[in-house]
């Protein structure tokens, strides 16, 4: 039976990544190992797994249906496990964690803080980027991400979303007015963001006659993020697109004002993501429990 479990938890690394190349170095042993147990496996059952030529490797419709069937029970069978060795145990040990940027600097580092004074074992390792990482094959335990998320081998929970806003200074909207509507922002400085996933300028979202639509603007400043866009706001250089977590604090003591609320885009999706075989740690636990506490029960983040 352990050859066999062996087997299938091999099968789905391979399955995962459709790569015996990728499976074997994840898990520390040979391609040879891996073909030859899987070759066992589909014996055992009496079917074909995988279709394997020397340029592809694909999975066939009896192994769709094996691995539908088969996951959750292995991944099942690894939470009972951590969840016997970690029950009762305090947080110790280092919780590596991703975030965008924007929020992990406004939202996660004071929750962060308060855990490592609450728990003197624990460790946290914080990696905040726009990237999308890779949950599993970068060995992350937890992963906060903005906008849709469809990766089966991970457990989503859904957060608080993220609204956009557009601001401006008091200054620059004194020397330039105030714009009324959508169409107006071709009269103004409009500072943007070059996305560095695809190159492109980011566009502006907004909502008109209650649909969600994206519009070009121009200015004079282009930037590689969203950071440098708050001071030159506040500075008076134009007027600027970004997710509350920016400008929350410029808000509330008037050093930026926002623009166009009447038009303002459907909120951005919020979600943690983590691995199925880390939803019982001691670590994971008092983060994802600190993290709703602190962001999970609104409905809006303004």
């Amino acid at each position: 039976m352990d050859a066999d479990l062996n087997a299938i938890r091999q099968f789905i690394k391979v399955a995962d990544h459709q790569s015996f190349t990728v499976a074997a170095t994840q898990l520390g042993i040979t391609q040879s190992g891996i073909s030859r147990a899987i070759s066992r496996l589909e014996a055992q059952l009496g079917v074909k797994l995988l279709h394997r030529n020397t340029r592809s490797l694909s999975l066939t419709a009896d192994g769709e249906l094996f691995l539908s069937r088969v996951r959750p029970l292995i991944s099942g069978l690894s939470d009972a496990q951590h969840e016997m060795q970690h029950h009762g145990n305090a947080p110790q040990g280092t919780l590596k964690v991703s975030a965008p940027s924007a929020f992990g600097r406004a939202i996660l580092m004071p929750i962060v803080s308060e855990l490592l004074e609450s728990h003197p074992q624990l460790n946290i390792e914080l990696v905040l980027t726009d990237r999308i990482v890779d949950i599993i094959d970068e060995g992350f335990d937890a992963v906060i991400r903005s906008g849709p998320v469809a990766d089966a081998r991970v457990i989503a929970k859904r957060l608080s979303p993220a609204h956009w806003v557009t601001v401006a200074s008091a200054k620059y909207l004194a020397r330039r007015g105030v714009p009324k509507c959508i169409n107006e922002l071709s009269e103004h400085n409009c500072l943007r963001v070059r996305l560095s996933s695809n190159g492109l300028i980011n566009p502006w979202r907004f909502t008109d006659n209650g649909k969600p639509i994206s519009i070009d603007v121009s200015g004079n400043l282009i930037l590689d993020h969203g950071d440098p866009l708050v001071e030159a706001a506040v500075t008076g250089t134009g007027i600027v697109q970004l997710l509350t977590f920016f400008v929350r604090p410029y808000l509330a003591d008037g050093r930026l004002q926002e623009v166009l609320s009447h038009n303002a885009p459907p909120p951005q999706p919020l979600t943690l993501l983590y691995p199925p075989s880390r939803q019982y740690s001691a670590k994971l636990t008092v983060f994802r429990e600190a993290l709703l506490s602190h962001w999970g029960d609104r409905s809006a983040d303004r």
